[in-house]
């Protein structure tokens, strides 16, 4: 009991807690602090186009100028006068205002957007207001004040920015909730958007990057939230082992570039030999492959997997009246021109005032010399006196002014100098009064016709300041790479048929192919079963594989050849189908789905080949044909889950094969897509040809260098291609081209002796240029020709080119065109000619009439009803149309 007390004593004597609420505190804080960080330092105004500290920076710029270069690190001093943040924060945002090279004229290391590199300390480097800045940035007569955050100074609300700044620089920033990301606009456009808007018509803007690059601005939704632009690096083809970047996708450096290649190369997504990073003034970034590695498929993979390919998300967020506000890039800039509107209004109304102001004194001053009104005050002996007298003096004379005299005026009357009253001339002073009131017309005619002034004011701009201004980043839409087409296969693929696994560790097992870890594998089984499954180390398929392959999707020309055993003992059937779409991971039955169904024979073709193979039934009864021919070409391709076509009913001992076959589908129409500058087989574009497996595409260009390619989807082209077509040997090549060593033109006839080789069918001296070249059978040309000093000009030349020169080695110098000066040679119209039509092997069919006697016990029926005949003691295909033509296969 004693000790429950001493406890309770205990208690009493501890200080008691106080629980105090600090949730509106809280609240209230973090208020402030969001808004400050909204308003003060991530986003910028819609008004102006600068953040706080940009603006603070350009004020202080304009307080230290005198026409010469100041050191960044004094102006960031004076600069914190304004801005109540350090000194580093403000060098930062002064070094990336100057790179963006508008509004600041740089002199020193301000680093390089390209390499990444940074700029030198501040105190190294050294910074002026370019004439542009100073143009459109300042006028303190219509600029707001405000205190400074110490309240010693003036700063400006906002600058009187005359020119969609916000849009030209570009804009980024995170704040407490909200971030921006306002694209950089091109100069010359903003400026002809802006005369669009003022005249009443629609225009259209697009981001322009100082990076320079490509970019797909397709899904851009005018810089609104959700909108996505795709930019690429500038990738070429120097030679057949080297590819050279020359310009970088916008937010990425030379060496994120590089770091990005390096480590897909690591991962084995791509493969690369050697890098040389040559960038200076211009990008040059070589990338040397190693050989037999195909460049066309290196580029698209280094869009797929490095950096050379980007997306950016903008986001349009601006301050308007210490608000947030979400708009597009085309609201934005109407609000800026509108805006750069009334600033120009609001200029032209303060010069109005201060012109009247002049002609106003000027007359005054006129009146009081030229009436001697200064004469009055002789005897006055007050001030008061003084002015009264001259007041009354100017009474008579004042009527025509457009303003009452204030005392003010009379004021300034009086402090006219005797040195001026006596030199005063009034010839000279009326002209000064008349060319006040021609400024003042002027003006007045301004304010009059206000879009008029305003698209004048744009277009002095953009006549001033926009040479070496014009658009960097080629607009161009884009094809999406397919990752599984264009990845090196780094590792290699096995498979276990028997136990049925397959994976990249069966290393003791049966080498399959090479792959990638991102490819998906398709299966086939004894059984009758497929699976499609991602590559990994080892999965379980089923016992007795029997085709194992990368898979491929919307594979439409790989077609499997398959007879299959419907169930124990049961009749056999032929099949043929491809496999485009498919379940990752499921199992497709592909036989009846009859228990113990097995496969007889399976092949896969990945030109749609149709073999012939050979059925041997086993002994059984009164069989008497156990052995006959089937050709797969006679099998229509239909899809998986079709049953197939009956071979026989009778036990079928074994399949072989006869005969490999050749392809059963149709040449593949390629067609060209300038916009995207690909090929493709979905018909988007210009059709280029129908293709087999053997035909070539031609590729010339103004370069002057031909050559023939297998045609790809994943094919890359020079911007000067000039000839893109399907090759025909036999068809010969015709150019006209001025020789730069002997300074005259020659005509060349020739065919491509080397197929698959690029050559250049020109000199090879600089000077050299190619005037045009045709693939017509029969081309003709005109030649213009120039007009000699003291000389009527020659009439034009007709030349049939076919019959000026005959067909030479493509290496020939040609025959020489004229020895007269040309100006320009055009081609015309070819002459008629009806090309030899071109035949193909798998094109014949061969048609025997011989009879054919059926054997009726031949269980071996066709799906289109034919079965096999006998001739000259040999198995034979046919079909009988409807007439009853009879065709042998």
């Amino acid at each position: 009991m004693a000790e429950e007390n001493d406890d309770l004593l205990n208690q009493q004597d501890e200080p008691q807690e106080t629980i105090t609420r600090v949730t509106g505190m809280y609240k209230d804080w973090f208020l402030d602090y969001a808004s400050y960080v909204i308003l003060e330092r991530a986003v910028p105004a819609i008004e102006d186009g600068f953040k706080p500290v940009q603006r603070r920076i350009m004020h202080s710029m304009k307080d230290l100028d005198d026409g010469r270069y100041n050191k960044v690190a004094n102006i960031v001093g004076h600069t914190m006068q304004y801005h109540p943040h350090g000194d580093a924060s403000i060098a930062d945002a002064m070094v990336q205002i100057g790179q963006k090279d508008l509004l600041i004229d740089t002199q020193g290391n301000w680093g390089n957007i390209l390499t990444g590199d940074r700029a030198a300390a501040s105190r190294y480097i050294e910074a002026r207001i370019s004439k542009f800045g100073l143009d459109v940035v300042f006028n303190p007569k219509i600029t707001e004040w405000q205190s400074s955050y110490d309240g010693r100074r003036k700063e400006p609300v906002n600058l009187p920015v005359m020119f969609p700044l916000l849009l030209a620089q570009g804009g980024e920033g995170i704040a407490v909730g909200l971030s921006t990301k306002i694209l950089p606009h091109n100069f010359i456009e903003l400026i002809d958007a802006s005369v669009k808007h003022l005249q009443g018509k629609r225009f259209t803007i697009l981001p322009d990057f100082p990076t320079a690059g490509i970019a797909d601005f397709s899904n851009y939704n005018d810089g609104n939230r959700g909108g996505k632009v795709r930019v690429r690096a500038k990738i070429s083809q120097l030679d057949k082992n080297t590819l050279v970047i020359t310009e970088l996708p916008f937010g990425t450096t030379t060496s994120s570039l590089i770091d990005s290649i390096l480590k897909a190369n690591d991962k084995g997504k791509i493969k690369v030999k050697k890098i040389e990073d040559n960038t200076a003034a211009e990008v040059e970034i070589l990338v040397h492959l190693p050989s037999g590695l195909s460049p066309d498929k290196t580029i698209d993979a280094l869009y797929a997997f490095t950096s050379c390919e980007s997306s950016i998300s903008p986001l349009g967020c601006v301050i308007e009246d210490n608000k947030p506000l979400f708009i597009g890039v085309t609201e934005m800039l109407r609000r800026s021109t509108d805006n750069t509107v009334q600033l120009l209004k609001q200029e032209l109304e303060i010069k109005l005032g201060e012109l009247e102001e002049q002609w106003h004194f000027a007359s005054l001053e006129r009146i009081f010399i030229e009436n001697r009104i200064y004469r009055d005050i002789e005897e006055e002996e007050t001030w008061e006196g003084v002015i009264s007298a001259i007041d009354k003096g100017l009474q008579p004379h004042i009527k025509h002014l457009k303003r009452k005299v204030t005392e003010e005026d009379i004021v300034r009357l009086t402090e006219i100098r005797i040195k001026r009253i006596s030199k005063f001339d009034i010839d000279k002073a009326q002209q000064k009064i008349d060319a006040l009131e021609e400024q003042i017309a002027e003006v007045k005619h301004h304010l009059a016709h206000l879009i008029d002034y305003a698209i004048a004011y744009f277009t002095r701009l953009k006549k001033d300041y926009g040479e070496g201004r014009e658009r960097k980043t080629e607009i161009r839409t884009f094809d999406d790479v397919d990752a599984t087409k264009v990845v090196i296969r780094n590792t290699k693929l096995y498979v276990n048929r028997a136990e049925g696994f397959v994976g990249t560790s069966l290393r003791r097992d049966e080498y399959v192919c090479d792959c990638s870890d991102i490819d998906d594998i398709i299966v086939f089984t004894k059984t009758g079963t497929m699976m499609v499954t991602k590559v990994d180390s080892k999965t379980f398929i089923g016992k007795d594989i029997i085709h194992v392959a990368v898979f491929k999707k919307k594979d439409k020309r790989t077609i499997y050849n398959m007879i299959y055993r419907d169930g124990k003992g049961g009749p056999s059937y032929i099949k043929r189908f491809a496999v485009t779409s498919i379940t990752r991971d499921r199992e497709y039955d592909l036989t009846n789905g009859n228990k113990n169904s097995i496969v007889l024979y399976f092949s896969a073709n990945a030109n749609g080949e149709a073999e012939v193979v050979t059925i041997n039934l086993r002994q059984a009864g009164s069989i008497k044909k156990l052995k006959w021919d089937i050709d797969f070409a006679d099998i229509l391709i239909k899809g998986r889950v079709s049953k197939g076509n009956l071979v026989t009913k009778y036990t079928v001992k074994r399949v072989e094969l006869k005969e490999k076959g050749v392809s059963t589908l149709k040449p593949r129409k390629i067609w060209f897509d300038d916009t995207v500058q690909r090929l493709n087989v979905d018909g988007r574009g210009e059709l280029v040809g129908e293709f087999r497996g053997e035909d070539k595409l031609l590729l010339i260009n103004q370069s002057g260098i031909i050559k023939t390619v297998t045609p790809e989807v994943t094919m890359h082209f020079d911007n000067d291609m000039i000839v893109m077509e399907k090759w025909i040997p036999k068809k010969p090549i015709s150019a006209v081209y001025f020789n730069g060593e002997k300074e005259l033109y020659y005509v060349k006839r020739f065919l491509i002796e080397n197929e698959g080789k690029e050559e250049s069918f020109i000199s090879d001296h600089p000077n050299s240029q190619l005037e045009i070249v045709s693939t017509d059978w029969r081309p003709m040309a005109e030649v213009v020709f120039a007009k000699e000093r003291g000389k009527d000009r020659k009439d034009n030349l007709e030349v049939n080119l076919e019959e000026f020169i005959s067909i030479k080695g493509i290496t020939a110098l040609g025959n020489q065109l004229t020895k007269d000066k040309v100006n320009q040679v055009n081609l015309l119209d070819p002459l008629p000619y009806e090309a030899p039509e071109e035949v193909h092997a798998d094109d014949l069919e061969v048609v025997d009439e011989t009879e054919v006697i059926p054997e009726p016990n031949r269980d071996a029926t066709k799906s289109n009803g034919q079965m096999p005949a006998s001739k000259n003691g040999q198995d034979q295909d046919f079909e009988i149309d409807d007439e009853g033509q009879i065709t042998l296969f």
